[in-house]
């Protein structure tokens, strides 16, 4: 369903992603992750066609990325970590405006609104600049689906999100797996990926460190946790121990 072949992204001198190869199937929940900067929404940025690479290429539901644009964004569905929203339009105005952008009929898309957790009330009355953060990011999670994608990459999508609410995209993103659909599912709350993904994906200074289950990558390295496995690898036990010492100056 996605291939990565040797995604490479440069900012000047600086490299973002190197030469990263991936192969994702379908129906799998995939945890990306990796610290701040290791290049993990540069890379879904170029998967969504929002950023060229500057070499290699993918390929997301048999469709170049580089030479079949439109037809990779018809496929997939996209969760930034900005969450960004046109602030002056309601709920309701902004979705329909996404759902004919990818041409589905109002009808239709008002239909498939009203499946998910948001209230008519709720959209038609405020404007978008007035939602909570939580609010937003539910708007952005519809959007992103609207279109019914094979493939969807979410960038931190629990943040704003109650515990409900994420209880409930949890349930979302394992049943949308169930139907066939590839979820790419970026984020640092490391529980909830140990929890919901068959297979985690570790990234540092964009290059690939580790690929594999959860249970038996913690197995292997003897970590316990995912999240202890990923602080091994990605240099967090160093600081972890430099905000102990931090904590310590304090003391009376």
């Amino acid at each position: 369903m996605i291939s990565l072949q040797s995604l490479t992204k440069r900012f000047g001198a600086q490299t973002a992603v190197d030469a990263l190869s991936l192969e994702i199937p379908a129906g799998q929940i995939v945890g990306f992750l990796g610290p701040n900067g290791a290049g993990k929404s540069t890379t879904l940025k170029m998967l969504t066609g929002i950023l060229a690479p500057t070499s290699g290429t993918a390929t997301i539901c048999g469709f170049n990325l580089l030479l079949d644009t439109i037809e990779v964004k018809r496929r997939v569905g996209f969760v930034p970590e900005s969450g960004a929203v046109f602030e002056s339009l309601t709920g309701l105005e902004y979705l329909e405006m996404v759902a004919a952008l990818y041409a589905i009929p109002a009808e239709a898309a008002r239909a498939r609104i009203r499946q998910f957790d948001l209230s008519f009330e709720t959209l038609t009355d405020k404007l978008l600049g007035a939602y909570s953060k939580g609010m937003r990011r539910k708007v952005v999670i519809t959007a992103a689906l609207l279109h019914n994608p094979p493939v969807v990459f979410f960038d931190e999508p629990l943040d704003g999100l109650d515990a409900n609410a994420a209880v409930g995209f949890k349930a979302l993103i394992q049943t949308l797996a169930r139907e066939g659909k590839t979820i790419v599912y970026s984020s640092h709350i490391l529980d909830v990926v140990e929890r919901v993904c068959d297979r985690v994906v570790i990234i540092d200074k964009g290059r690939l460190l580790l690929d594999g289950r959860p249970d038996e990558l913690v197995a292997a390295h003897g970590s316990g946790t995912l999240e202890r496995l990923f602080t091994q690898l990605t240099g967090g036990t160093e600081l972890e121990q430099r905000a102990q010492d931090f904590a310590k100056t304090f003391r009376p």
